[in-house]
């Protein structure tokens, strides 16, 4: 039986935290490897890893974490197995197409079917490939990440646009549709714990990725998103929940409790900021500085950003390095994110507050956060 978080005392119980991590596409990009064949090629992928992980090292210091190798991230696994195709463009990253745009009653159809994940689109190809990587890295875990996503992301990768209409036009079916689809995802999940001989269900909680559920009307939620999202979890652990999804909306922050997050990861949000999430519901969060921000910040807005962000109520900063980040330029504001981020850390374990912190962050800082922050 899940137990609910305390929200009461949630965030004050929670430790401050910080992460700055090396991804693919800053290890492709140093190792001069094109993202296409970095998602077809085996070896391409192995020099990525081989290659652009000492790269990072090198550029941006020894704080930085580095994740072992990996099969390239495609979030698209599940729905490629239900015979949805992956696209792979040249110079992009992969992309799905919406095999069952054209009838909700044929996709109800097919999620009907038995379906064998390990035989199914290109999960064989994705296993040989990790197999593959292993024998070139044989002192790391390769990790296998032909993965899924949340059930409203997945049922737009299915549909594509119509399925913004489908609540209104065929409700019954739609929920009918997602039932169907979320049991279809721990189905594709136990697959996936097959291969390493984990439980399906974990007691040790479980995270949801489902950035569609952000274009869901807030009225739909709790007849559209939220038992989904319960059937989902319930359906992997009977620990703790949380959840990455990018530009939610304030009017949809309340339902985060209702379905009992201990953790929530708003990424990319422009509706949102630290204050607004704060002030609209209790559960513990990150804020991001994505990549993108970097072009336009000095190294103090970058120290002011961690800073603010910490004192608006975020218990953990994050940002993650990318191909366009690896410059002299961009890794010094990094480093400067990382000595803020250690000095929060210090503060908050002597016991220093939320309006204490606030006192860090420039008289500029405090005008532009984040009022006049541009997502």
């Amino acid at each position: 039986m899940y137990e609910r978080p305390d929200y009461p005392t949630a965030r004050a119980r929670t430790r401050f935290s910080w992460d700055v991590s090396g991804t693919y596409l800053a290890f492709h990009t140093l190792a001069d490897v094109p993202i296409r064949e970095f998602f077809l090629k085996p070896e391409a992928c192995i020099e990525a890893y081989r290659t652009g992980r000492p790269k990072v090292r090198e550029l941006f210091g020894e704080d930085v974490k580095l994740p072992h190798p990996a099969t390239p991230p495609i979030s698209y696994g599940h729905a490629n197995g239900l015979g949805c195709g992956l696209l792979f463009p040249e110079g992009g990253e992969v992309g799905v197409e919406h095999r069952f745009s054209g009838s909700l009653d044929e996709a109800i159809a097919a999620l009907r079917e038995p379906v064998d994940f390990a035989r199914a689109g290109m999960a064989p190809f994705y296993l040989k490939f990790r197999e593959t990587m292993q024998r070139a890295f044989p002192d790391e875990p390769v990790g296998f990440s032909y993965g899924s996503e949340g059930p409203v992301t997945t049922a737009y990768e299915l549909r594509g646009d119509p399925f913004f209409l489908d609540p209104i036009d065929e409700p019954d079916k739609t929920r009918e549709f997602l039932r169907l689809l979320t049991k279809s995802i721990l189905d594709f999940h136990a697959f996936r714990c097959a291969l390493t001989g984990a439980k399906p269900v974990s007691p040790d909680g479980t995270g949801l990725c489902d950035d569609i559920a952000s274009m869901v009307p807030p009225r739909l939620w709790e007849k559209c998103v939220l038992p989904f999202w319960e059937q989902y979890y319930t359906g992997k652990t009977t620990g703790t929940r949380s959840a990455h999804v990018e530009d939610l909306k304030p009017a949809q922050l309340k339902y985060l409790e209702d379905i009992g997050l201990s953790f929530y990861d708003p990424s990319i949000s422009p509706h949102l900021n630290p204050r607004v999430i704060f002030e609209s519901c209790r559960i513990p969060f990150l804020w991001r500085l994505g990549s993108f921000h970097y072009y336009t910040m000095t190294g103090q807005d970058v120290d002011d950003f961690v800073f603010q962000a910490v004192a608006d109520g975020a218990s953990s900063v994050v940002t993650y390095i990318e191909g366009t980040m690896c410059t002299e330029q961009t890794a010094a504001k990094v480093k400067a994110f990382i000595g803020a981020a250690k000095e929060v850390e210090s503060l908050t374990a002597e016991g220093c507050s939320r309006a204490e912190l606030a006192l860090h962050v420039s008289e500029s800082g405090k005008r532009k956060f984040w009022d006049n922050w541009l997502h």
